[in-house]
């Protein structure tokens, strides 16, 4: 399974990986909202750099080994790779962004620039890897000082590890993603000094622990765990309004017929008694 690994010592905040984002996937130059979260990511800006202090930190899709995206898409717009990339089809996406209130990284963007908008986010460069463009994401291919690197997941582990061990007084002991909801194919190695818990996005809003989201999940646990009562209960509600929106029309149109036999019966009895009015004159 193919991965990220970032390594937050190493990146020099050039913005090299954004710029190759930007131009191998055509996007058009950003416009701010006021609404967006401000970490730079959007519907035409897929990955971002963070600036914490005095590291920069890389902001992009996690493609989780078992995403919470793609088990609350209603449509199966949402889909896993056999690649490890998260991708979506545009042609089955509702634009519901139900994606955007389960990713546990605050990761999909709606494309408000579109009159049929749709979610856009990191695909992992997952079309053109597989027609054979390129060998690996641009972003990674783009890095000058090799602090994002691309490939296969357990290799990337073992590189985290080492160099963890080389520099233990300069690492912190953590390899952000390997467990983490249920581990992701976009992982982090940082400093001591600059803990990455704030790329969570539920960390931010709800505390550390997502209670207030997930009920009492522990970290590493897989996110669809906490969808799956949510997902089941759509088709029952798909069904039961259904149900009830077709009782309504039922009453509304039955009360409507009365409501025209009404008027057409009083409209015969005030012509009858015109009529009757006539004859006896």
């Amino acid at each position: 399974m193919k991965s990220i690994l970032t390594d937050v010592t190493k990146c020099i905040g050039c913005t090299e990986c954004v710029s190759a984002c930007k131009m191998i996937n055509g996007l058009p130059p950003d416009k701010p909202r006021e609404w967006q979260k401000n970490d730079g990511l959007s519907a035409n800006n897929w990955t971002s750099i963070l600036h914490n202090g005095t590291y920069n930190v890389r902001k992009q899709c996690r493609h989780c080994i078992e995403p919470a995206c793609v088990s609350v898409c209603p449509v199966g717009a949402l889909h896993k790779t056999e690649t490890g990339a998260v991708v979506y089809d545009d042609y089955k996406c509702l634009g519901c962004r139900y994606c955007m209130m389960a990713c546990p990284y605050g990761i999909p963007r709606y494309d408000w620039d579109n009159p049929v908008p749709y979610i856009r986010k990191c695909i992992l460069c997952y079309d053109n890897i597989k027609s054979g463009k390129i060998d690996q994401p641009a972003c990674t291919a783009a890095c000058p000082t090799k602090a994002t690197i691309y490939g296969e997941r357990k290799d990337l582990l073992k590189e985290a590890r080492r160099r963890i061990n080389a520099e233990p007084n300069n690492y912190l002991n953590h390899i952000y993603g390997e467990h983490e909801v249920g581990g992701t194919n976009v992982m982090y190695i940082t400093s001591k000094d600059c803990p990455l818990d704030f790329l969570y996005y539920y960390n931010n809003r709800y505390g550390k622990n997502a209670n207030a989201l997930f009920g009492q999940p522990d970290i590493n646990d897989p996110l669809p765990n906490t969808t799956k009562w949510a997902m089941g209960a759509v088709p029952i509600a798909f069904i039961g309004m259904g149900a009830v929106m077709s009782g309504i029309y039922w009453v509304t149109q039955r009360k409507n017929k009365i409501s025209q036999e009404n008027a057409l019966l009083s409209k015969k009895d005030d012509e009858n008694t015109e009529n009757e009015i006539e004859e006896g004159t």
